[in-house]
């Protein structure tokens, strides 16, 4: 099992940048692939964006490509997400998720973090 733990969150203006660290707990950090998603009151849950266990294979969401850079540090069982250009829309609750893969990303993510608040400002 992996716990899930992110932090970065914040309050900030339209333009700036925020990022999110997501710490893993356990030593088999590195066996997982691991996605940011987001959910705002009233909507479905969206995946922002997903990294294969060594991070070599990324993808992200249309809304958020060219803006949000996922990696991952293995040796230091830590997730991140690096937001620039943030824009109002992008106001929601971030979460990390964990799922295990064998190559390429998850199928389904078993393990979640409790969320991190995101807000932006106009």
């Amino acid at each position: 099992q992996v716990q899930l733990v992110e932090s970065g969150g914040g309050l900030v203006q339209s333009g700036d940048s925020l990022r999110l660290s997501c710490a893993a707990s356990g030593r088999t950090f590195s066996s997982y692939a691991m996605g940011w998603f987001r959910q705002t009151p009233g909507k479905e849950r969206e995946r922002v964006a997903q990294i294969s266990r060594r991070g070599g294979i990324i993808d992200y969401s249309d809304s958020v490509k060219g803006r949000f850079t996922i990696s991952r540090d293995n040796a230091k069982n830590t997730l991140y997400l690096q937001m620039n250009s943030l824009k109002p829309e992008d106001t929601a609750v971030y979460y990390c998720a964990a799922g295990p893969s064998n190559f390429g990303f998850a199928t389904v993510y078993d393990y979640w973090g409790q969320g991190t608040q995101v807000t932006v400002s106009s």
